[in-house]
């Protein structure tokens, strides 16, 4: 089992930047990537970017160049860096964490944190 819990989402003018974080607990060794999700309203929850266990990162087209995704494997944190934010990057913004264990893969979620971009 893998617990994610999420901060750092708030209410920014178009142009500005915010931080997210997910930190993880649990069977830590287990995840094999972690990464973010973000659904705005009445849309499908949609990828934004991952990033591997060897380090490795896939983000979105949409947000290429604007958002970065770094990790603190010593404190067990994914930090999501977003700047030149955009109206249409307003959703609730979702960690998720990908396991491997004994044959038996997981996906694992934080309850979410609204990111909200004024323009």
């Amino acid at each position: 089992q893998v617990q994610l819990v999420e901060s750092g989402g708030g209410l920014v003018q178009a142009g500005g930047s915010l931080r997210l974080s997910c930190a993880a607990s649990g069977s830590i060794s287990s995840i094999n990537n972690m990464g973010w999700y973000r659904q705005a309203p009445g849309k499908q929850r949609e990828f934004v970017v991952v990033i591997i266990r060897g380090g490795g990162t896939n983000y979105a087209d949409s947000v290429k160049g604007r958002l970065t995704i770094s990790r603190d494997t010593a404190k067990n944190t994914v930090t999501l860096q977003m700047d030149s934010l955009k109206p249409e990057d307003t959703a609730v913004y979702y960690c998720d964490a990908n396991t491997w264990s004994r044959g038996v893969g997981a996906q694992y979620w934080g309850k979410g944190t609204l990111v909200t971009v004024s323009s």
